[in-house]
């Protein structure tokens, strides 16, 4: 009570009491933790619970926006404007999966060879823009989104980063034309995610100088191929590179190497000799795109057509690599397909923008009920409806920031080459890929529930979006494997730290603050629960820094216990969920992070305030949610999590208010959208238009 009566002082009475606040508080802090230093404008910021006024924020929306959208706008709204005038390339609501595969084809066509628009040499030379080329245009077709990134990032991106000089010369110009449409075959029936499992044999011929590709088993029929069931005329196959040798096993298997395999003729479009394509049907989702299996039966190429930027064949069928093992020459061949994984973490972030701007549009137009006689309001007014979106629109932004800082990463790698730089982006975009997309497909639903009935019309999208961007938990890396590849390799990090190795630049923390973290809790700050205290960002990333840090070393003491009775594998398994709330955890903290700098960096003063109250609501309501973790170690006492409880409420109708600029600044027009509800004008009236009144 005495701390809620100090809340409500006014600011004359709060000035009288600070020095005897903060006199109390060092006294007792000295008492009981002499280690701990408190300054004191952190005191009087942990003592004032700030005078909360309804007066309404008022938004830069422009210089939010330009925040917000960067340097690759123009080319954005030219994918745009160029779809929005082309009214035969846009997608209908009800079309077959034979036409939905044609039209998503011809799209690819239209941007490529009509807006003049060729993401293959950004995939190399600027890779941020092709991300935000890539975000634009599964905006207006997410099948045709999927179907780009086959071809430029996954086809065309294992020549260009797994090739070398002679495959570049060769083949872009084709790819980047479209000339040579292709596919990008690893994933086979019995093996997915075990890359290393993969059956599918390239035995070298040296009498012909030739590889042969064989399919030994229906468990090694290449599966959920894209571009492979119609449109494709080569596949990057991924296959075990077979080597004939003169001792007693006649032939020696060097692992996974890739192989372009052409699989119809380029002039008839016929099934080449010896390939057999079968079609793997209407999917949940994405049926603008053809997944096909593929078999192959001794089908011969050139030894040329390996691709040999790191294992190469002579013409007397020598092998040699520039890395030592299979091990590093298998670890080296999937950290350059990396940039898979980047996209889709950026391209959900794409898809949770839409979807919360037409849920939160809608919400601002629906009116339902209200007090007795007096008009109906905002379904966005009522609590609960802020409950469910507010949350979700300050995670839209905080994954924004991260998938950028991200994205951005990953160009300077691709730039420099940077050893650390390569295993924080292989691990970031692992953690990433797996929280973001997660998030988003739990959100579609949320969102599809906030607009009721009207919600539930496939005109208004969610079902759509909802089925496309489903299997994106799956693609490039199943969710749950890689959140194991983030555990793992903060396990390693947390080994290094205490043999004194470097850590790379997302895990620096670890090592900086571990001895902090893992220290009891002060039982001083633990019960401040001023508003200031609250909404300091070095509290909240600290709170999010000792949770990680706090499952860290309890998973590796676990580990260890469990190893010498199940051994590695089985202590593994037994810790598998600590593990995973651990990858969580880490990757939430990377979140926060780049949302504090977001925020610090942002140059306008209102938007930098909007960005503010969303970033302190997404640190806030990830506390609450987790509060349990917090309160069983004390960290935040009962009189703490109460106050965190009331802060994120009080921030959802905060954040509520400045709802619309928020939507707006991610500049979606409603051609974009495409949802008759959350239409920016006469909603209701097109509405009605579409069901043909």
């Amino acid at each position: 009570m005495e701390s809620s009566r100090r809340g409500m002082m006014n600011p004359r009475e709060e000035s009288s009491s600070d020095l005897v606040a903060m006199r109390r508080i060092q006294r007792l802090s000295s008492h009981i933790s002499p280690d701990v230093t408190v300054s004191p404008p952190l005191l009087v910021q942990a003592e004032r619970c700030s005078s909360r006024s309804s007066k309404k924020l008022e938004v830069n929306g422009e210089a939010l926006s330009m925040y917000m959208r960067g340097k690759h706008m123009d080319i954005q709204e030219k994918v745009f404007d160029f779809f929005n005038s082309r009214p035969d390339l846009q997608t209908p609501i009800e079309i077959s999966k034979d036409d939905h595969r044609e039209l998503c084809m011809n799209q690819l066509f239209g941007l490529v060879r009509e807006a003049g628009i060729r993401p293959l040499r950004y995939v190399a030379d600027d890779p941020e823009k092709y991300f935000a080329i890539m975000e634009a245009v599964g905006s207006v077709d997410m099948s045709f989104g999927i179907k780009m990134g086959v071809q430029y990032s996954l086809w065309g991106g294992s020549v260009l980063n797994l090739g070398t000089k002679k495959h570049r010369d060769k083949y872009f110009d084709g790819i980047d034309n479209l000339d040579y449409t292709g596919c990008f075959a690893m994933t086979e029936l019995h093996h997915g995610s075990n890359v290393q499992g993969l059956q599918t044999t390239a035995t070298f011929d040296p009498l012909k100088d030739e590889f042969v590709i064989d399919t030994p088993n229906d468990g090694a029929i290449k599966w959920w191929i894209g571009n492979a069931a119609v449109h494709g005329k080569f596949a990057t196959v991924f296959a075990r590179l077979i080597l004939p040798t003169h001792d007693s096993k006649g032939v020696s298997d060097m692992g996974v190497h890739a192989f372009i395999v052409p699989i119809r003729d380029l002039k008839t479009h016929q099934t080449l000799p010896g390939v057999e394509i079968q079609d793997c049907g209407h999917k949940v989702g994405l049926n603008g795109v053809d997944n096909g299996a593929l078999r192959f039966r001794s089908v011969r190429i050139p030894r040329d057509n390996l691709l040999n930027r790191f294992g190469d064949v002579s013409r007397d069928g020598k092998y040699t690599s520039s890395l030592p093992t299979i091990n590093k020459r298998f670890g080296a061949t999937l950290g350059e397909l990396v940039g898979g994984r980047v996209g889709l973490a950026y391209a959900s972030v794409g898809v949770l923008k839409i979807s919360a701007t037409i849920a939160i549009r809608y919400s601002l137009l629906r009116q339902q009920f209200g007090p007795p006689k007096q008009p109906e309001v905002s379904i966005l007014d009522y609590q609960s409806q802020q409950h469910k979106l507010m949350p979700m629109l300050a995670s839209t932004y905080a994954y924004h920031f991260a998938t950028v800082y991200l994205v951005e990463k990953y160009a300077e790698m691709k730039k420099t080459h940077d050893e650390q730089l390569v295993a924080d982006v292989h691990a970031l975009s692992a953690g990433l890929k797996s929280y973001v997309t997660s998030y988003t497909a739990k959100s579609l639903s949320v969102c599809r529930e906030a607009c009721g009935g009207h919600g539930y019309a496939a005109v208004n999208r969610f079902g759509s979006l909802r089925n496309d961007h489903d299997i994106f938990q799956t693609f490039e890396g199943d969710n749950t494997v890689l959140l194991q590849q983030v555990a793992a390799d903060l396990l390693k990090r947390y080994k290094e730290k205490f043999q004194g190795g470097a850590l790379t630049a997302t895990w620096s923390y670890l090592r900086e603050s571990m001895n902090a973290y893992l220290s009891q809790p002060n039982p001083v700050t633990a019960r401040w629960e001023g508003e200031d205290h609250l909404r300091d960002p070095k509290f909240q990333l600290d709170a999010f820094r000792y949770r990680t840090s706090r499952l860290l070393q309890n998973v590796a003491a676990r580990l260890q216990k469990h190893s010498k009775t199940l051994g590695g594998f089985g202590a593994w398994n037994r810790c598998l969920n600590h593990l995973l709330t651990l990858a969580e955890s880490h990757i939430e903290s990377v979140i926060l992070a780049k949302f504090i700098e977001a925020v610090k960096n942002c140059p306008d003063p209102s938007a930098r305030a909007a960005l503010k109250l969303a970033c302190d609501l997404y640190a806030l309501d990830r506390i609450w949610k987790d509060i349990g973790t917090y309160r069983n170690v004390d960290y935040v006492a009962p009189n703490k999590a109460k106050a965190i409880h009331k802060l994120t409420e009080y921030l959802s109708f905060q954040v509520r208010n400045v709802a619309k600029e928020l939507v707006d600044a991610f500049e979606l027009p409603d051609h974009v959208t495409r949802a008759p509800i959350a239409m920016q004008s006469d909603a209701y009236s097109q509405y009605t238009q579409v069901v043909g009144f």
